[in-house]
């Protein structure tokens, strides 16, 4: 088992790295090419701060190991809301603006009610899958109407910005591209085997795996980029990049990963797992509208809150790790 642990840690560290380098290598080929920057932001800087769940999702349906990939995305959504901003508001509370409360929030809570509709009949369909891709499509396609219909766009001038601070040449960044993604596929195929193996060592099931060990580690590029957003001050881009990733996760990982081999499954992920990312979605009403701390705001308090719920419930699917093992 040694050497599956090996692999999960070196298939992560290689998949958090490779992640960031086809991203940034697909975003200069893309300026490159003449896309424009509000495009390179929510097409590609939106799918890449997903792509280690997407690639990972991909590669446990692939090798039979669906479960995996359902528990990667649904503990990937926990993790990013009681972790990823518990971790942030306890740096620093985190305003909310009236516009993400009313837009975004809402679209995110309507898409995970959609996802425990699916799992009523505790399966997910290749039909399940694809009404998930097709409510994507859908709602990157009104993204994009609505930012390129309006005034100016945050993240087309984040996306800027950045492009003309660090520019890269385009043979740079084809290769940035090509071996990101490479490296991407390959890290993946490593972490899921090494996941799997441990799993199968610990007599447990590749769900728990997915929830924990996986979901934590494919979720580190989300704290990474939400971490600097609040240090630049960035409030928004911060809550931004946890409600994309989530949708992400809950849409495309699942939707990709139903589509290739549709998947069973158990009760307990609609009673344990969906309920406790249901209720962490209608927390972040809560906090917005002053109902737990400050109107507006997720306070330090909320993220101390948020980071007791994210250990307790590790500690419960730990717990039940252990009395497998013994």
């Amino acid at each position: 088992m040694l050497l599956a642990i090996a692999a999960v840690i070196a298939g992560l560290i290689v998949l958090v790295w490779s992640a960031d380098k086809f991203v940034e290598g697909a975003a200069g080929t893309a300026a490159h090419a003449g896309m424009p920057p509000l495009l390179i932001g929510m097409l590609i800087v939106g799918f890449g701060t997903s792509a280690p769940e997407m690639v990972v999702s991909a590669m446990a349906a692939l090798d039979g190991n669906p479960s995996l990939a359902l528990g990667n995305a649904y503990g990937s959504n926990i993790s990013n809301i009681a972790l990823i901003l518990g971790v942030v508001a306890v740096m620093s509370p985190i305003a909310l603006n009236s516009a993400v409360l009313k837009k975004e929030l809402p679209v995110l809570t309507l898409v995970t009610l959609l996802a425990g509709y699916q799992l009523l009949d505790g399966s997910i369909s290749r039909v399940d899958a694809w009404v998930l891709l097709a409510v994507l499509g859908l709602l990157m396609g009104w993204s994009i109407y609505a930012a390129m219909s309006g005034k100016g766009d945050v993240l087309a001038g984040e996306v800027e910005t950045d492009l003309a601070e660090h520019p890269l040449p385009l043979k740079t960044a084809l290769f940035w591209l090509v071996v990101g993604l490479a490296l991407l596929v390959t890290s993946s195929r490593l972490l899921v085997w090494g996941a799997v193996d441990i799993a199968q060592s610990l007599g447990v099931s590749d769900l728990v795996i997915g929830l924990t060990i996986v979901a934590i580690g494919t979720s580190l590029p989300e704290l990474a980029s939400s971490i600097a957003a609040v240090r630049k001050g960035e409030h928004d881009i911060a809550f931004g990049n946890v409600l994309g990733s989530n949708l992400f996760n809950t849409l495309a990982v699942v939707g990709i990963a139903g589509a290739i081999q549709p998947m069973s499954v158990e009760t307990v992920v609609l009673q344990r797992d969906w309920s406790l990312m249901m209720v962490l979605t209608l927390a972040l009403f809560v906090m917005g509208f002053g109902l737990w701390g400050r109107k507006g705001q997720i306070t330090r308090g909320n993220g101390i809150g948020l980071l007791v719920v994210f250990v307790a419930y590790m500690s419960y699917l730990g717990g039940g790790v252990l009395m497998a093992a013994s």
